[in-house]
């Protein structure tokens, strides 16, 4: 998997065929998830993973690890995504999706599309000049 003793990856490809084959497809089918869901957001590389911003900010990243893919950052979402969620969450909120378990593409849509509302409300905000609450 990608770690500290890899060169930075230059691209979201490159992150992502220095990658298992299985675990390429998933990263490949998340891609694909956050390019529908949002797609106005930007690729690049950032904290080493592949990450998507979408209007002047970082939306969200995701990663392949030995155990899991993890997907940052956490999100907070109504109480059922929370609760959804739930199984997935490490120590710090972030998700971790176990490779050894079927991929929950729909709850990682769900996630996506939370993290587009999420972070464009908290654009909007900074923009009106109102802290966030």
């Amino acid at each position: 998997m990608p770690g500290a003793a890899m060169e930075k990856p230059q691209s979201p490809d490159d992150y992502i065929a220095s990658c298992p084959p299985a675990a390429q497809e998933i990263l490949q089918q998340i891609r694909a998830i956050i390019r529908r869901v949002a797609p106005d957001a930007e690729e690049k590389i950032s904290y080493r993973m592949p990450a998507f911003t979408l209007a002047g900010g970082d939306l969200i990243y995701y990663a392949a690890f030995k155990r899991h893919i993890g997907i940052y950052p956490p999100v907070q979402g109504d109480e059922a995504l929370r609760e959804a969620l739930a199984p997935y969450r490490n120590e710090r909120g972030n998700l971790a999706f176990p490779l050894n378990a079927p991929m929950p593409y729909a709850l990682i849509e769900r996630v996506v599309a939370a993290r587009v509302q999420e972070h464009l409300a908290m654009r909007a905000e900074k923009a009106a000049g109102r802290p966030r609450k």
